[in-house]
């Protein structure tokens, strides 16, 4: 069930309570059981998960940074391959392109990822490294490749 985070009012997605329990701190175990929670993608909202009956836990309350709501290095991407930001800015400065996406794909492929339990928006991140990719790419005045337009 989407719901809208209580803070920002921004959409959020449910998230799997396997996802849950691997990304909250251990205090917070219990109190993911209390319902469906959702995922805030929101940049500027401190909200990592909300549910239906007003529980919050925020940034402060997960086991590692969310790659969507950091500015400053290292901001991960790919919790499962452990891409970052600054890897996908480094190697379109160096080359001119950006192999990142492709490799998580071949991962995902062989079924090597596990999103799921890695990722705390409880899904691939694969888009989300594309618009990475595609924003590093225009900063630097490069043209993404025509599959991800």
């Amino acid at each position: 069930m989407q719901a809208n985070c209580p803070r920002c009012g921004h959409p959020g997605h449910a998230v799997g309570l396997r996802t849950l329990k691997h990304q909250v701190k251990p205090e917070h175990l219990q109190v993911v059981e209390t319902g469906t929670f959702n995922f805030c993608p929101t940049a500027i909202c401190d909200v990592v998960y909300f549910n239906e009956s007003g529980v919050i836990l925020t940034k402060a309350d997960v086991r590692q940074r969310i790659g969507l709501k950091e500015t400053e290095d290292p901001v991960p991407l790919c919790y499962c391959f452990g891409f970052t930001d600054a890897m996908v800015r480094e190697e379109i400065i160096a080359t001119g392109q950006c192999t990142i996406p492709q490799r998580i794909a071949a991962e995902v492929k062989a079924g090597n990822c596990a999103c799921e339990i890695r990722n705390p928006q409880g899904s691939c991140c694969l888009g989300n490294v594309v618009a990475v990719v595609k924003r590093a790419m225009k900063d630097v005045d490069i043209q993404p490749p025509e599959e991800w337009t």
